[in-house]
């Protein structure tokens, strides 16, 4: 049996406990920002790079509070993070990767960005990220770990 596949993240938090979600561009899911490691990089560098690739936000590795690896779905684990961060427009964030769509259009992986109050986030995430953010890991306890650093 092989290993999990590991993708790596950043939950990002505002002040308001509202979670910023990226929508994934062709589909009607929200997301966190998340993505497959690297060979030779760490979970932090990992999370900080898709991060900085599907938002255009960076954090340094000491705004990060660990929150470890979580199964996410058979086959996939994710390992995740979480950052507090200052309100802002989320119209300003964008996205540096691109895939072809269906007609074979270059597009972003992500085309869209909120900030979604933690009782809102399970309606908009798909149904494993939903149990995820409000089951094994509640948004209200990691933002209490936030405030608590």
């Amino acid at each position: 049996m092989s290993s999990p596949v590991l993708s790596c993240g950043i939950l990002v938090v505002d002040d308001v406990d509202e979670l910023l979600l990226c929508h994934a561009t062709g589909t009607a899911r929200w997301d966190i920002p998340k993505g497959r490691r690297e060979p030779g990089e760490s979970e932090i560098e990992t999370a900080i790079r898709e991060t900085f690739e599907e938002t255009g936000l960076r954090f340094a590795p000491d705004a990060l509070v660990e929150l470890g690896r979580f199964r996410y779905r058979p086959g996939k684990d994710l390992h995740l993070f979480a950052a507090r961060s200052d309100r802002f427009d989320p119209a300003q964030c964008s996205c540096s990767t691109r895939f072809r769509d269906a007609r074979g259009r270059l597009v972003p992986e992500m085309d869209g960005y909120a900030w979604v109050p933690f009782d809102d986030v399970a309606r908009r995430c798909a149904k494993n990220m939903a149990t995820l953010l409000t089951k094994t890991l509640p948004l209200r306890e990691v933002s209490q770990r936030l405030r608590g650093r």
